[in-house]
Order: C-alpha cells, then structure tokens, then sequence
C-alpha cells in the first residue's frame, strides 16, 4: 500500500479523499491555496503545503507547485479528486515523469476519452452503442456537411471535440442554420478549448442521463457497478443524481454494464471511471467518458456497499481490483443533492461567512462536506459547498429521508439552493422517477 500521497484538490472530495486515506493508514498531505488554509481537510492532514494564491491557475492549477509539493514531502503519489486537474493528460504525465504515481488513468488514456471524436471512435471498436453522427471531424466542406446532416436526420447537434460541461453545443433544426451553427461553434470551441474540431450527432429530443460507473486496474479486471441517473440538470450540470436509475431493468443493467467493462479491458483502462449515456426509447447512447472519480459516486457506493475511492488507492499502489463483477450486488436506493453557496432563484454565487450550520443525521444519511460554523466561503471557486445522501431499501423512503434531512440542513450567513431540492422532492413527476434531462429546465421557466 502507498505509505504517503498529496491531495491535489479542495472542499468535500479532498476530505473525503482523506477520510479514506486514514482507513487505509495512508499519510496524507493538503495542498491549498491561500484562500483555503482553513479548510476541514487542510485542518486533519498529516502535512500541509500551500502551493500559490487563491487563484486557481496560481495554485490548483500550477503543476509544477502541485509536483513540488510531492518531492519536499516525501510523498509517493498524487490524487486529483474531481475537476481541476484530473482529467488533464499533461498532468498525469508530468506526474509520472517525475517519479510519482497518478492515482488515475495512464496520460494516454486521458486522452484517447477525453476528446470526443478519438472516444466515440474507440468506443464503436469495443461495441459500446453510440448516438448516429458524423464517424469523425467536420471539415470546411459545407455540401458535405449537409448530406451529413440529412443521413443523420434533423434535429442534429453540432459539439466541440475538446468541449466539457456543457459548454461547445449547439442544436440545429434546420438545414439552413447548419453552416453558421458549425461556424459559431468551431470559433466558441477554438476560444474556450485551443481546439476548433467540432463534430455532429443526432439530437435526442428528450433523453435520460444515465451514468454507468466502472472501476479497472490496468491489469485485466475491470467490473461496473451499476447505473445513476442524472437527468435532473441546469445548463447541462446535474443537481439531483440517483442510483439505481428508475426503469433500468436487471437484464438491461447487465448487458450495458458488461459492455462497458469490456471496453476497460479493451483501452486497458486503470482507474474509477464514468461511461455517460442519453438513454432515450430503451436505447443506451454513448456521450463521453469521465476518466477520474465523480462528484456523485456516493450513491453507488450507497447502494453497492463499494468504497470507490479506497479502491483506486489500492490500484495505485498496483494491487488488483480486491471486488469481481459476481460481488456486487445492487441494493436499495439513493438520492444526491448537490447544495450549492447560490441564490435558489437566480444561481448567482453567494460567497460569505456561514454563521450558523446544522447537519442532518439519521438513518440512511450521508453528509458530505467541508464546511462548518465560522468558515467562510470563498468567492474564487465551484458554488458546491456539499453533497446531502440518503439511502433507503426504496426510492420512496429514500426521497422521504431525503426530505427530512433537507429540512435538518441548516446553513446561515449565505444562500444556498436547499430550497430548490426541497421543491425538487415534492415535485409529483419526479417522484414518479424517469424524468428527462429538459425537465427541470422546462419547471424553472428556463427552456420554452
């Protein structure tokens, strides 16, 4: 087992990177940025760094600080958590260079899934469905462009190759707007990505997102552990996430998921890692893969009994995976909301001092977050201050716990979104289960 890794992340995944850290005997050192010397996890590590100021290209995101750090500690690898840095090949590959473990996939795997083209071409090759589109790059070709998009049929999508979090789309109805949508798309994806390959798919009028979380330790074995759903979604960010997804039969469970896992084994994958899905009539539709642990992994874990953070520790430290595909076994239910520092009604960011906080607790609930009574929230980072679980033997009394520690929660000195998941539970389609991904849009009066 590794003896010392850097956390190189902040908030709830790098105390819960920690948390797991300690089980395992692992020593631990926090990176911060000046803006973060107080933070939960910073306060509990065995050493502590600050590595530039609150700015994130000056701190989290300054590879060359984040490798330093590694060296003068000691340590022998590096955890990127969520968001920052974890998905960034040149990361990974500097990492290792340097003589340290990325406790993640191999550069090269970053990148093969990070770009959208090379993904969906290698996904193809390993039989995981994909959305009907373009097999490639669009060129300059306008003709050519436009018998693409009539093979595909109209509505069609036009997406950045390099693009992320919703960012790099555009939809297109007609065949008229094609050309300037493409136009638009490649300069937004040249400015925000330094990459204008753009390519098409089919636009699916009203899909689910349906997640399939996969674990593989580069030697051979790689398992799924079951599905989430996360079509409760703003400007393309999921709010709410669950898992099991509503409707996802055993049958339809399995051979999705042994599709995946063998697409692992196919790309040699090493890692935690997130094949994302427009699920849309009982067809599943590749969209991306997340090649690093995510933000909802809780309720898989929930639901599963998996610790999937302790696994990829294990696997760093070049032990096979310790769980096969006939150890797990999905078990009840689990919802996530996202609570995030931000106006419920207009999701303007609300940084500030928490005066007074209260965590719910009981039976079947999970709260996972770095704040406290007395820490301010600073104004420079992702508006997510924590993550409320519940788990039940049903969706039912999983939404009804749900509820009750909603209305445990309490945080004062700042807004937060508590209110919006409160409406949220309460909403009759969404109790029923199977929403798609406009839905909560379209309930918000930001969609027509």
């Amino acid at each position: 087992m590794l003896e010392k890794i850097v956390i190189a992340n902040r908030g709830e995944i790098a105390l819960r990177i920690l948390r797991a850290c300690k089980e395992l005997g692992i020593k631990t050192v926090a990176v911060h940025s000046t803006a973060d010397s107080d933070l939960k996890h910073v306060l509990l590590a065995d050493e502590t760094i600050c590595i530039g100021p609150a700015a994130s290209a000056k701190s989290y995101l300054n590879i060359p600080a984040i490798i330093s750090a590694a060296e003068i500690s000691g340590a022998q690898a590096i955890h990127p958590g969520y968001g920052f840095l974890a998905e960034n090949a040149d990361f990974a590959e500097q990492v290792e260079r340097s003589g340290f473990v990325f406790i993640g996939p191999r550069a090269e795997t970053i990148r093969l899934m990070g770009d959208k083209v090379s993904a969906i071409e290698a996904m193809k090759k390993a039989g995981v469905p994909c959305v009907p589109g373009s097999d490639g790059p669009l060129d300059d070709d306008d003709e050519r462009n436009k018998l693409i998009a009539e093979r595909i049929g109209y509505p069609v999508i036009i997406k950045a190759s390099g693009g992320g979090g919703g960012r790099g789309m555009r939809v297109v109805r007609h065949a008229k707007d094609l050309t300037k949508s493409i136009n638009l798309t490649r300069a937004e994806a040249k400015a925000a990505f330094s990459n204008d390959m753009v390519y098409m798919e089919k636009y699916l009028e009203n899909p689910r997102h349906v997640e399939i979380q996969v674990i593989a330790d580069g030697k051979g074995n790689a398992v799924y552990l079951a599905e989430r759903d996360c079509s409760m979604q703003r400007r393309h960010q999921k709010v709410v996430e669950e898992a099991p997804a509503p409707g996802i039969t055993p049958e339809i469970r399995h051979d999705i998921g042994e599709r995946c896992a063998k697409a692992c084994q196919k790309i040699e994958y090493r890692g935690a890692g997130t094949f994302e899905f427009l699920y849309e009539n009982g067809e599943f539709y590749f969209i991306e893969m997340n090649t690093r642990i995510q933000v909802e992994h809780p309720v898989t874990e929930m639901i599963t009994g998996v610790d999937l953070i302790k696994e990829q520790l294990r696997i760093a430290a070049g032990l096979p995976l310790s769980i096969k595909q006939e150890d797990i076994h999905v078990k009840g239910h689990a919802l996530e909301c996202r609570i995030n520092a931000e106006d419920p009604n207009t999701f303007i960011p609300s940084p500030g001092k928490i005066t007074r906080f209260h965590s719910p607790g009981g039976f079947g609930v999970r709260w996972e977050s770095h704040i406290y009574a007395g820490y301010t929230v600073p104004p420079y980072y992702d508006s997510m201050i924590g993550k409320l679980i519940t788990y039940g033997e049903t969706r039912e009394i999983a939404i009804a716990r749900m509820k009750n520690a909603l209305d445990e929660l309490i945080i004062d000195g700042i807004k937060t979104n508590i209110e919006l998941h409160q409406a949220i539970m309460n909403d009759e389609h969404f109790q029923k289960g199977g929403t798609n991904i406009h839905y909560l849009e379209k309930k918000l009066g930001l969609q027509d």
